[in-house]
């Protein structure tokens, strides 16, 4: 009889590539992965422990789904077990075994010792690269992978856990990102998406920043798809990147630089060197190399100190900085960090408020954008086919998967997985609706 075993991935797009290894490292193993929960035999839940609210999610998932399904055997993974492992095996009877993020590979090790009953917790601190396993199951939409770079991070922000969950910066070998890269794109994938937490670090726990090395030598391939590039921190933007995009159209001009606030005041309490006046400059610069660039960031209000002042000036940097897209976050108070003893602390609810005119801001600024694209033609990525209403939910290289908008097209004859040419015909809020060409 085949073994089968269930993933619940939670959190960012790192977990979601990690909850893919866990995949092939299982099949690898002679296990079988199922998307059917109530037929798996075991389920895996990958939690993430970024900020509050996201651990009381894993946690809540974690006891709802054991409540659901008592019989079967409940792994608990991820970077929630990484920091609090301990304290979860304590806490948690309910679960048959835990595992951090670290070491993937011990996980079929974890799953025998849960069949067993021995409640196993691994919680290994080195870090071992399992993401070049030429497996090309993927739980994006068809046409989409994507591919970490590098695990943990150097940057030490005052107010962010990362490097307690994930550790200190550590750079995959480039020979093997390259070799992953070219696996996918032949298989078949079209839109290559690479994530870490600061692109821009990669390669500084060798020695040299190796961000533009790393794209040169992935364009050597001779397929053609989009290389979409996210998260660059603002403080250490390779500016040779622009050369590289505006030579190769196979790099997206698509940035997504998180400038989490534009008061210097604020910016060195949460660690970081510039300003929004350099955030400005470094944006129109972008712009002024590569005209058709879109740029997403996000910003975080209520960090302990934060003044109406202080707020002020972000809510003009957002508006002179014209960003396509923003995400706005409030902040959370997380033990271990250095910010967790900043005062004087802002209300909660004036942080709820002070996010709310910044996303209401963002929604005109986005709207006066958008509503350039009626009249246009643009390629677009389909991602999904909606049953019976003759359309499909597809992206242009201006939307990256999840945190901005779709492209809804009206037609019969497009493929998920593939790219097709689309009028826009009108903008639907953060959407724009388009017919096939």
């Amino acid at each position: 009889m085949r073994t089968l075993f269930y993933i619940e991935s939670l959190g960012c797009a790192k977990n979601q590539v990690d909850s893919e290894a866990l995949i092939a490292l299982l099949e690898q193993s002679g296990f079988h992965y199922t998307e059917n929960i109530d037929s798996a035999h075991y389920i895996i839940v990958n939690t993430c422990g970024f900020i509050e609210s996201a651990k009381q999610e894993s946690i809540d998932t974690v006891l709802m789904l054991k409540q659901q399904y008592p019989q079967k055997k409940l792994l608990m993974v991820g970077c929630l077990v990484q920091r609090y492992g301990s304290e979860l095996y304590t806490e948690l009877t309910e679960v048959d075994g835990f595992m951090g993020n670290r070491n993937l590979g011990s996980i079929e090790a974890v799953l025998r010792d849960a069949e067993r009953g021995t409640r196993p917790l691994a919680v290994p601190d080195d870090y071992l690269d399992v993401y070049d396993h030429g497996n090309n199951r993927s739980l994006s939409f068809p046409g989409s992978a994507y591919v970490k770079l590098a695990e943990g991070c150097g940057n030490n922000c005052s107010y962010c856990a990362i490097p307690l969950i994930r550790g200190p910066l550590c750079s995959r070998p480039l020979k093997n990102i390259v070799r992953q890269v070219e696996t996918l794109v032949s298989s078949g994938i079209h839109e290559i998406i690479f994530i870490a937490q600061d692109l821009s670090s990669y390669g500084l726990d060798r020695g040299s920043a190796e961000l533009v090395t790393l794209i040169k030598k992935v364009l050597e391939s001779r397929h053609d798809f989009w290389l979409r590039l996210l998260y660059i921190h603002p403080d250490r933007f390779p500016l040779p990147l622009l050369n590289v995009v505006r030579q190769d159209p196979r790099v997206l001009p698509y940035f997504d630089l998180p400038f989490q606030h534009a008061s210097p005041v604020v910016l060195r309490a949460m660690g970081r060197k510039g300003s929004g006046e350099e955030y400005l400059k470094l944006v129109e610069n972008i712009r002024g190399i590569l005209p058709d660039a879109v740029v997403r960031s996000t910003f975080l209000t209520g960090f302990p100190g934060e003044s109406e002042e202080d707020f002020r000036m972000l809510l003009d940097f957002q508006e002179k900085a014209g960003l396509n897209w923003a995400g706005v976050f409030t902040y959370s108070r997380e033990e271990g960090t250095a910010a967790a003893n900043y005062k004087p602390r802002v209300k909660k609810q004036v942080a709820r408020e002070r996010q709310a005119q910044l996303q209401e801001a963002q929604e005109r600024i986005t709207a006066r954008w958008l509503d350039s694209f009626p009249g246009t033609e643009r390629d677009v990525l389909i991602e999904e086919r909606v049953e019976k209403q003759g359309m499909f939910l597809a992206r242009g290289y201006f939307q990256a998967p999840e945190v901005d908008g779709l492209v809804v097209v009206n037609g019969d004859e497009a493929v998920p997985g593939s790219i097709a040419r689309v009028r826009i015909i009108k903008r639907n809020g953060p959407d724009l609706e388009g017919v096939l060409c």
